[in-house]
């Protein structure tokens, strides 16, 4: 079996997010970066699917030099070997990117033969578009099944789990396949010291792509406000006590 996992280098979720002045661009002077939760949920399948079938499983990226830090825990993890579309770190367009990695992909497959299953996660972890893997599939021709929590490969066959309210519904397709995953397939593993020392030495082919005029266009961004907090003073002393009775009261407490 061969597997190809996509990732994509996006502010670690724990970081907190400001903007330059401009409101064009995240300031990343104390900001932290990381594989999206939901392709790290993609790159913990693929490992899992290697290690139940043999065969070779490929991460790639299309993102800035410092993304070789994401494909290095990629590996570190157990995936064999990289590809980076190297960028100069400017975002491409959902179109754009799709098609530079629709051509790695054929690249690839043209060397070392057809990939059978590609997993993405379902959405990027920072902007949100949903567009880049089902637009992979729609090139190659293949099957694309998203919202993906559940996936076994057997006998040349995916079978597909998407939660649904109170059941989930199940879809058996025939390998190839893109796969959209979401967070919660699976809990992904911790790099170990050897699997970090052994990810130094494992293969990345880098290419850099050009980048094509792009289809949309950046405004500004915005950071969405946070939950409001309010704190009320009650008193000081033995005369707060009345309105902590109160408060209480108030809650259904007492």
């Amino acid at each position: 079996m061969k597997v190809l996992v996509c990732i994509k280098r996006v502010p670690a979720v724990a970081g907190r997010i400001t903007l330059t002045e401009d409101g064009r661009a995240i300031d990343i002077k104390y900001l932290g970066f990381a594989i999206g939760p939901h392709e790290e949920c993609a790159v913990e399948g693929a490992v899992r699917l290697i290690e139940e079938s043999g065969g070779e499983s490929v991460v790639l990226t299309l993102g800035p030099a410092e993304a070789l830090e994401q494909l290095r825990d990629a590996m570190s993890l157990g995936v064999s070997r990289a590809i980076h579309l190297v960028t100069d770190g400017e975002e491409w367009d959902p179109e754009s990117a799709a098609a530079a990695i629709t051509e790695a992909i054929r690249t690839d497959e043209s060397e070392s033969g057809p990939f059978d299953v590609i997993l993405v996660g379902n959405e990027a972890g920072d902007t949100g578009g949903y567009q880049v893997g089902v637009r992979i599939g729609r090139a190659l021709g293949l099957p694309v099944v998203t919202g993906i929590k559940g996936l076994a490969v057997a006998d040349g066959v995916a079978r597909c789990e998407q939660e649904a309210t109170g059941w989930r519904d199940v879809y058996e397709v025939r390998l190839p396949v893109v796969v959209g995953v979401l967070e919660g397939l699976n809990l992904p593993r911790y790099p170990s010291v050897p699997g970090r020392i052994r990810a130094k030495s494992k293969p990345v082919a880098a290419s850099s792509p050009s980048r094509p005029d792009q289809r949309l266009e950046m405004v500004r961004l915005v950071v969405p406000e946070g939950a409001v907090k309010q704190a009320v003073v009650l008193g000081t002393g033995a005369a707060a006590a009345p309105a902590v009775v109160e408060l209480l009261n108030n809650v259904g407490v007492l």
